[in-house]
Order: structure tokens, then C-alpha cells, then sequence
């Protein structure tokens, strides 16, 4: 089967209704079709959405349209405001669910491509929907545009187009000058900003470190080339004190988990910070010491001070009482009077799950195979999978991060809560201005400017542990100064694409991101959508 001289690319939504956030996916490119594209089917919200096909070609194409619907007691069988053949034309396609249960529909809408007698192409676009019994009239509409091309001058095929453009021109416009007003706006603000900060500049030295790393910086309304615009208003949050807390109540939490000392022995150190530390040790069991269990041990120094310890106590009953195969919670502690308190986890081989990432680039020149995207993807989904259980559970975490997560050697990832983390990891906390140190660049907008955390939060964070999975450890927003931070986000910047990152796994990550929080997607969705491309990872691997 020869390819088509000519191109076809989609601009979809996923996951993130009503608006969504546009992607582009070319079936057709540079004469060669894109089998694993049109392989993937697309999930589509239950709310109503619509699918743009732009077709680009300086030949005739004739055309053969048919559908396939696999459960047509949830949606019926649809219609097409043009004939089922002829020369590629404009038009539209209305699916229409049937009303009479609740469930998905898989849609195939196939189009089959005809230069002459010896180029023949078929392409399958499939789609999922959701229907619902109360909602009959509930339809997405594809709507598939063709263009025909004539010596390098495309020309639309019907008077529609202009309408589009003409509406999209103005847009543009009224954008721009927005734009222009805003920038003007915020650059008074952050002068008034400065003045009323200076008596803060003392304790806000040192928070921008040097990073020979380089990252772009996308808009999601803007192409690749948009320049970013480099001075925002500083940022001021609501103090979190966990202070309140004594060390006696902290011990009083877990006085029924507790373990006499004797029966831990301390191996090799794992991590280490400026007063924290982390273990690799041994538990006898109690009724038969000749029984060892490796653990996890997290202490502290010997200097280190009353409210150093009650934090790590207090945080790391975050996750205490959860069972789920994809959390790590505490499993005792020891707090006699006169020792160092410590919290021991149960074991993972591979250890904490950024050093992991970490060392798997520095290896990647000498052994490129030692871990796939398969595995990475993997890794995202055990994520979601305990993020879920939280969210179901109503527990929010507020640290979300590969920092936080573990790994054992045959990929189980298990989250952990974030003691000792802000010690261990210190670059990925900062402090702005009031001695609370944050995880900036992982927290949504609504928590940094209001302290404001939810599930919602949650996910946003789950996008930027997936964007450190894609990359291998890199740390996101690496060259963007912590204080401006709240307006970088708000004026629709985020990180960029990663090499290597398949356009649907950056779609996901983008929707995470979205500025309303009703927009972002469930975690369930996320195990959803993630599994599913894993799973087409896996036939085309």
C-alpha cells in the first residue's frame, strides 16, 4: 500500500472539559501514515467536544466514509451532512447518544483515500465516548476539515473558513493588546513591589541558585517561538506553621506504634542533609529475634533542634493508616526519652525515586536500555493509582513529588509522606520571605497565592512528577526566580514538552496544569488514560 502525497493532523481535547487543551496529532505526514496514531483511541468527556481534521493536498482525493459504532444500544448510528463518497469535501459528523443506558461507545469513523488505482489508503479514527440515560441529546461533533491545494495556494472548499478566520483575527488582536496592557501593568506592580519588599531582601538572598540546566517555557496559547516575559510582581503566601505542634503531643500520636529502641540496628547511611538522615537498617521481630526485616530508618543529628524533630514526627503521619499497594506509610517508631527519635518505612531496594531517575541518566550514555518509556509510564501510573486512593479517602498530600516517592527493584512505586524532605532535598524548597519553606515549583496557583490545597492541587502536582519521570530527575522550572513563580503560571506559562515525550503523555501532563481546578482531571481518569497508553506502549514495543 503506497502513502497519500499529502498531510492530516488532528487537533483534539483530552481530558480536561469543557474547555480543554488542544494538542495536534498528524496521521498523515511527509507521505508516511502514522499507524500508531490512529491506533490510539482517543478518550473523549462526556461533555461536548469537537475533533478538527485539517487536510493539506495538491492532488484530487476521492473518498469512501463509513462508521462503526461497538455498543450502539449507548449511541446510535451516525450521520454525516455529506455523501458516503465523492472528492473530499468539508463537513461534519454528528454522534448522538441513544439515551437508553448508561456506558462508553467506541467509534470508528473510516475514511478511505483514493489517488488512483494503485494508491489505496484506509484511516481509522476511533474514539470513546461516554453517554448517559439522562442526557440524550448529548452529542460530540467531529468536524473534519480538507483542504485542497493548487501549486502551493491552499484554498478552503466552502465560505465557513472566512467566518473562522475573520473571528480568529480579531481574537488575535484583542489578545495582543491585552497582552501589551497586562505587561505594562505588572511591570508598575513589581515596582511598587520592590519598594515595599526591601526590608525583606535580607532574608530573601540565596534563593535563586545558578543551574547549568536550560528549559523552555510554553504558553499554551502561544507557539514555540512566543518570547516569555521575564519580570512578575513578587509573591507572598499564608504562613502554614506546623510549629504549634510540641514534641510531647507529636510523640503522644504515635505512642501505639512505638518500638523499644534495642530492637534496631542502623546500616549503611542512604541520604543525608543538614540535620536529617536517612537508613538502611534491620528490625528484629519481636517474639523471634532470630527474624530480620529491613527497613527504612529516617532520624536526625544530634543538633538538631526540638522543632526539627517534632516537624519529621508530625509529617510523617501523613499517610499512617493507609493501606494501599502504592503508599509507603510509617510502620514504627522509636521515642525513648534521651535518644533521637526515629521513623522507620518498610524497605524498597532502589531507594527514593528521584536519586533513582537520577542515576538511570547518568547511566544512559553507557546502557541506554537500562529503563524504557514503558517503565516510566508505569511508574506514572502506580502514582496515580495511590493518588487515587488518597483523593478517595479525602486525604490531600501537598507534596507531590518523585522526591517523595520509592522504588523497589521490580518497579513498585510506593508514595511516602514528605518528612525530612525539605532537609534532603533543599533546592526544590524555597523560603519567600517568611521562613516557611514551599515546594514552588510543584504547587498550583490557587496554593501559592491562597494556601489553597485539594485534590485539585494534587494533580497539578502529579503533571509536574510525571514531567520529572519524563525527564529523568531534571527539576522543572529551574531558571524562573521563586517569587515569580504565581504570575509566571497565571499568565499561561509552563514547562515545555520533554524530549522524547510522546505528544498524547504531554497532553495529560498540560491538562494537569489547568488554571481552574474544576478543569484539571480526576485521578481516576488519569489511571484511566495512562493505562491505556501503556498498554499501547506495550504492542507497538
Amino acid at each position: 500500500m503506497q502513502s497519500i502525497m499529502c498531510r492530516l493532523i488532528s487537533t483534539f481535547h483530552v481530558l480536561c472539559p469543557p474547555a480543554g487543551l488542544d494538542a495536534e496529532l498528524y496521521y498523515v505526514r511527509d507521505n508516511v501514515v502514522n499507524h500508531y496514531a490512529l491506533s490510539f483511541t482517543l478518550p473523549v468527556p462526556s461533555e461536548t467536544s469537537s475533533l478538527h481534521f485539517t487536510w493539506d493536498s495538491k492532488t484530487k482525493v476521492d473518498y469512501r466514509l463509513s462508521f462503526q459504532v461497538e455498543n450502539p444500544a449507548v449511541m446510535n448510528q451516525p450521520r454525516s451532512n455529506m455523501s458516503s463518497q465523492g472528492e473530499v469535501p468539508l463537513f461534519r459528523v454528528d454522534l448522538f447518544c441513544s439515551g437508553k443506558v448508561d456506558g462508553e461507545a467506541v467509534v470508528t469513523v473510516q475514511l478511505n483515500l483514493t489517488l488512483h488505482a494503485n494508491n489505496y489508503t484506509v484511516l481509522n479514527f476511533k474514539r470513546r465516548k461516554m453517554c448517559y440515560k439522562s442526557d440524550p441529546n448529548r452529542r460530540i461533533n467531529f468536524r473534519v476539515t480538507f483542504y485542497s491545494s493548487v501549486d502551493g495556494t491552499t484554498t478552503p472548499t466552502t465560505s465557513t473558513q472566512v467566518f473562522y478566520i475573520s473571528v480568529s483575527v480579531c481574537c488575535i488582536v484583542i489578545f495582543l493588546v491585552a497582552i501589551v496592557l497586562a505587561i505594562l501593568h505588572l511591570h508598575s506592580m513589581k515596582r511598587v513591589e520592590m519598594e515595599d519588599s526591601v526590608s525583606d531582601s535580607g532574608s530573601s538572598q540565596g534563593l535563586s541558585q545558578p543551574s547549568t540546566q536550560t528549559t523552555q517555557y510554553l504558553r499554551a496559547d502561544t507557539p514555540n517561538n512566543a518570547a516569555p516575559v521575564t519580570s512578575y510582581p513578587s509573591l507572598r503566601i499564608e504562613k502554614n506553621d506546623l510549629r504549634s505542634v510540641t514534641l510531647m503531643e507529636a510523640k503522644a500520636k504515635v505512642k501505639d506504634i512505638a518500638i523499644s529502641r534495642e530492637r534496631v540496628t542502623l546500616r549503611d547511611v542512604l541520604h543525608e542533609g543538614t540535620f536529617g538522615r536517612i537508613f538502611h537498617g534491620v528490625l528484629l521481630d519481636e517474639k523471634d529475634p532470630s527474624k530480620e526485616k529491613q527497613v527504612f530508618v529516617k532520624t536526625v543529628k544530634d543538633h538538631a533542634s526540638e522543632v526539627q524533630v517534632t516537624m519529621m514526627l508530625t509529617e510523617s503521619c501523613k499517610l499512617r493508616g493507609l493501606h494501599h499497594r502504592n503508599l509507603l506509610p510509617i510502620s514504627h517508631v522509636c521515642t525513648e526519652d534521651g535518644e533521637k527519635p526515629m521513623v522507620l518505612l518498610p524497605f524498597m531496594a532502589w531507594g527514593n525515586l528521584k536519586l533513582f531517575l537520577r542515576q538511570c541518566k547518568l547511566a544512559e550514555a553507557n546502557n541506554p536500555q537500562a529503563i524504557s518509556q514503558q517503565d516510566l509510564v508505569f511508574m506514572a501510573i502506580q502514582i496515580a493509582c495511590g493518588m487515587s486512593y488518597l483523593a478517595r479517602r479525602e486525604v490531600i498530600h501537598k507534596d507531590l513529588a518523585a522526591r517523595n516517592c520509592v522504588i523497589d527493584d521490580n518497579m513498585q512505586v510506593k508514595i511516602t509522606d514528605n518528612a525530612l524532605a525539605r532537609d534532603l532535598f533543599p533546592m526544590d524548597y524555597h523560603c519567600l520571605g517568611d521562613n516557611e519553606n514551599r515546594p514552588v515549583r510543584w504547587m498550583a496557583l490557587e496554593s501559592l497565592l491562597n494556601n489553597d490545597f485539594s485534590s485539585a492541587s494534587d494533580v497539578w502536582a502529579f503533571g509536574v512528577t510525571l514531567w520529572e519521570l519524563m525527564t529523568l530527575g531534571q527539576t522543572p522550572y529551574v531558571d524562573i526566580d521563586p517569587f515569580e513563580m504565581s504570575a509566571y503560571l497565571k499568565d499561561g506559562y509552563r514547562i515545555a514538552q520533554p524530549i522524547n515525550c510522546p505528544d498524547e503523555l504531554f497532553a495529560v501532563m498540560a491538562c494537569c496544569w489547568a488554571l481552574d481546578p474544576e478543569e484539571r482531571p480526576k485521578f481516576q481518569q488519569l489511571v484511566q488514560c495512562l493505562t491505556e497508553f501503556h498498554a499501547a506502549l506495550g504492542a507497538y514495543v
